[in-house]
């Protein structure tokens, strides 16, 4: 019993199977799969995805990408405030900073980064909502805003790419850290040494679908490997590896860890 906390399920890689690959996750295992959003002109497609299909269920997170912060509007953030007051979406996300792509880490487009970061942080604060964090060198930049917003409403480091001081600061203002296909590579050391410094209580999976194939179904010959959330148990299974633990003890943790950091009820059956 998973939770996939991290999807883009409404893209358009899943248009034409998308209601297969739903049921290849629930035969998997997957009950719920978060999709998160990047652009304000693909919310409505995302909400009703989410909405037409039942199992998995398909829960909405709404959100403006700092990827994408060049495309942002200020009107976009008095739409997202209509979804949050109609309730449509159970958190905020993907929203924070990056420093790593080159064409938005200029004077410029960095503080508007950090504008509109400060501004859904707000929202997340006046409709107590939890958020999903995408951050990319630019880890002490968030800390400072996160403090100055003195936002308590925790949330998700989505794919974290820090190191374990970075890691212990999250967990310190509340956050998971969600853990991708990248645990399933034994290059990547800097988030080996992240799990096993941090408790499992810290932590959640996500698949990042249709990006961060795990290993074993990467195909070597293409220049791209389609994720999906129905691999999240190959996910499961290289965390409790790390961990030393059975999937059957890692599920339940998972799980709550999960519904905490989302604000979800802890039924199966009963997203609240």
């Amino acid at each position: 019993m998973w939770i996939d906390t991290h999807c883009h399920f409404d893209v358009s890689d899943f248009d034409a199977d998308r209601v297969d690959v739903a049921k290849h996750a629930k035969s998997a295992g997957v009950e719920a799969i978060v999709v998160v959003a990047y652009l304000a002109q693909h919310w409505q497609h995302l909400l009703a995805v989410c909405a037409s299909i039942n199992e998995p269920k398909l829960l909405p997170v709404l959100g403006l990408h700092p990827c994408y912060i060049a495309e942002h509007q200020h009107e976009h953030l008095l739409q997202l405030e209509q979804y949050l007051q109609r309730q449509a979406c159970i958190a905020i996300g993907e929203i924070g900073l990056d420093t790593y792509v080159a064409d938005i880490k200029g004077q410029e487009l960095y503080q508007k980064q950090q504008d509109f970061f400060s501004a859904q942080l707000q929202l997340a604060k006046q409709y107590q909502k939890p958020v999903i964090l995408h951050v990319r060198k630019a880890h002490a930049d968030v800390f400072k805003i996160l403090r100055q917003q003195r936002f308590d409403g925790g949330g998700i480091v989505h794919a974290f790419s820090g190191g374990v001081e970075e890691a212990k600061m999250y967990a310190k203002l509340g956050f998971k850290l969600g853990i991708g296909g990248s645990v399933t590579y034994e290059q990547a050391k800097r988030l080996h040494n992240v799990i096993d410094a941090m408790p499992i209580e810290s932590l959640v999976i996500e698949t990042d679908a249709p990006d961060m194939i795990p290993q074993p179904y990467r195909n070597p010959n293409a220049h791209f490997t389609r994720n999906s959330p129905a691999y999240l148990p190959c996910i499961a299974q290289a965390l409790a590896n790390s961990k030393q633990l059975t999937l059957a003890q890692l599920a339940p943790i998972l799980w709550q860890n999960s519904c905490q950091a989302l604000h979800l009820s802890l039924q199966s059956n009963g997203f609240n």
